[in-house]
C-alpha cells in the first residue's frame, strides 16, 4: 500500500508532462455537416483514420434488429467505382490494415496506414459513404454469414446466450434491449431494400465524424477531407424518440438452461452515464467504484472472492460511462469448484453491501485512483485508442474535450461520493440477475470464451 502512496505523485507528475506535450486536438466542420477531428501524434510515421456513424443497434426497432451490423458487412461489398473485394485489396496494396465494428450507439470503419497514404482512406470511405450498390446476390450470401456469426458467437456460446437473455429482461423499453447482432428471426426476414433505406437514412456526412490521429498536419488533413468528403450530399436524418427506460420497480431474475460445462452468473444494476447523470460527478464515482471492485489483482473481487474465500473461479465488474442512454454496472463470474451460483451471488452482494455501508479507506482510494489514472494514460499511448476515445464520445453526443477532464475528475472523487452512488444506485430495485444452469453436453464439448461482448467486429 505504501508503495502506491509514494508512486502517486510521480505518476501524476508524469501525466502532467504527458498532457503538456500532448498536441492540441483540431476540430473542423464541412458545409455538408461532416465533422472532422484531427490529433497530431508524431512518434511514428503512421496514421489512423476512423469514420464514425451515429447509428447502431439502439437506433433499431422491432423487426429489423441486426440491420446496422448487417449493413456493416455489406459496406465491404462494393460501390459503383469499387466492386466487392476492391476496398480491402487497395488497402492491403497500400500497406494498410482495415476493419469495422458495430455497437449499440455507433458503427465505425477504420484504417491504419503509413502517413502519406491517408488520401487512400479518404477516397475509399467517401466513395462508400454515399455510393454503396448493395447487390441482391451479395446480400443473400452475406446475411448467411451474419446468421452463422450469431450461431457461433451467441447461440453456441452458453455465457453469451445467457448474457443476451439477461440483457433483454434488464431493459424493457430502452433499445439497449436489442442484441447488436440482432434476433435470428429478424435476420432471416431482412431484405436488401431494408438495408438500402437504412443506408440512405444514416450513412451521410451530416451523421458522420471522421477522426484522424497520427503523424499528420491538421490543415492538410482538412484540405483532403474537403476534397473527398466535401462534395457529398447530406441526408434528412430521422428524428429519434427518446426511448428512456422505464423505472425498474423490483428485482428481476432469469435462468437460462443450455448445454455447458460451468454455471455462469451476471448481475446488473441500472446506473446513469455521462449523458444522463443528474450530478456530473456521479459517473466518475461509479468509475472509481468499479475500479475498487475490479481494478487489478489487489482489487476486492480478486482479493476476497478469488484468492480469499475462493468462492469464484472468475469474477469481474464493468461499467461504461460513455453510453448514449442509461446503462448497467455489471458483475459477472463463475463459481469455483465445490461452490454454487448462490454462494457466488451472495459474495457479490456482500461486496456491494460493504460499499454501501462503509466508506472506502484513504489508502485504498489513493491506490485505485492511481490505477485508473495510469490505465487512462497508457491507453492514450496508442494512436488507435486515442481515436477510439474521441470517436466514441462524439458518436454518443458528448464533447471529445471531456477526455482532457477525465483525470482531474477522477482525482477529485471522494470516499463519500463513492458511498453515495453505491447507496443510490446499487439497490435491489435496480438489480437484474441472470443465471446459466448447465445442461448435459451431448458431444462432450462446450464453448466458453473469456466473457461476452456487445460489440461484434468484422
Amino acid at each position: 500500500m505504501r508503495q502506491w502512496l509514494y508512486a502517486l505523485p510521480l505518476l501524476l507528475f508524469s501525466f502532467n508532462l504527458f498532457a503538456a506535450a500532448n498536441p492540441k486536438v483540431h476540430e473542423y466542420h464541412l458545409d455538408n455537416g461532416l465533422k472532422l477531428i484531427v490529433k497530431e501524434d508524431h512518434r511514428a510515421p503512421v496514421v489512423v483514420s476512423q469514420v464514425w456513424y451515429k447509428v447502431g443497434s439502439s437506433y433499431e426497432h422491432d423487426g429489423i434488429t441486426g440491420i446496422s451490423h448487417a449493413l456493416e458487412h455489406m459496406m465491404f461489398k462494393g460501390t459503383r467505382k469499387h466492386p466487392a473485394g476492391e476496398f480491402s485489396r487497395i488497402n492491403s496494396a497500400n500497406g494498410g490494415r482495415e476493419n469495422a465494428f458495430t455497437a449499440q450507439d455507433y458503427t465505425a470503419y477504420f484504417q491504419q496506414l503509413e502517413k502519406s497514404r491517408l488520401k487512400v482512406s479518404f477516397q475509399l470511405e467517401a466513395d462508400r459513404m454515399r455510393n454503396l450498390t448493395l447487390p441482391e446476390k451479395e446480400f443473400a450470401k452475406e446475411i448467411q454469414v451474419v446468421m452463422e456469426e450469431r450461431r457461433l458467437r451467441t447461440e453456441d456460446n452458453p455465457d453469451a446466450l445467457s448474457y443476451e437473455q439477461f440483457n433483454a429482461i434488464a431493459f424493457i423499453n430502452s433499445t439497449y434491449h436489442h442484441p447488436v447482432i440482432g434476433w435470428m428471426d429478424d435476420l432471416k426476414n431482412l431484405k436488401v431494400d431494408d438495408l438500402r433505406k437504412w443506408y440512405h437514412m444514416w450513412y451521410a456526412p451530416n451523421n458522420a465524424t471522421v477522426v484522424v490521429v497520427g503523424d499528420v498536419t491538421p490543415e492538410k488533413v482538412y484540405r483532403l477531407a474537403k476534397k473527398y468528403f466535401g462534395p457529398l450530399a447530406p441526408s434528412k436524418l430521422a428524428h429519434l424518440k427518446p426511448r428512456k427506460e422505464i423505472l425498474q420497480r423490483g428485482l428481476r431474475r432469469i435462468t437460462v438452461k443450455a448445454p455447458a460445462e460451468l454455471p455462469y452468473l451476471v448481475m446488473g444494476y441500472k446506473v446513469p452515464v455521462l449523458k444522463t447523470a443528474p450530478e456530473s460527478w456521479g459517473p466518475y464515482a461509479l468509475e472509481v467504484l468499479t475500479g475498487i471492485l475490479d481494478g487489478g489483482e489487489s482489487a476486492r473481487l480478486a482479493t476476497h472472492l478469488i484468492r480469499g474465500s475462493q468462492v469464484a473461479a472468475s469474477a469481474s465488474a464493468g461499467y461504461d460511462m460513455g453510453s448514449r442512454m442509461e446503462d448497467l454496472l455489471l458483475l459477472s463470474g463463475t463459481p469455483a469448484k465445490g461452490h454454487t451460483i448462490t454462494e457466488l451471488e451472495n459474495a457479490f452482494r456482500k461486496q456491494i453491501q460493504q460499499l454501501r455501508e462503509t466508506p472506502v479507506s484513504t489508502a485504498e482510494l489513493v491506490r485505485i485512483k492511481a490505477q485508473v489514472v495510469a490505465s487512462n494514460i497508457y491507453q492514450r499511448d496508442s494512436v488507435f485508442y486515442q481515436a477510439m476515445q474521441i470517436g466514441t464520445l462524439e458518436s454518443v453526443g458528448l464533447d471529445w474535450r471531456l477526455l482532457d477532464e477525465y483525470v482531474d475528475r477522477i482525482r477529485k472523487i471522494t470516499a463519500a461520493q463513492v458511498q453515495a452512488v453505491a447507496r443510490k444506485y446499487l439497490t435491489e430495485d435496480h438489480l437484474t440477475i441472470g443465471t446459466l444452469k448447465p445442461l448435459p453436453i451431448k458431444n462432450g464439448k462446450a464453448h466458453h470464451p473469456a466473457g461476452s461482448s456487445a460489440h461484434f467486429v468484422r
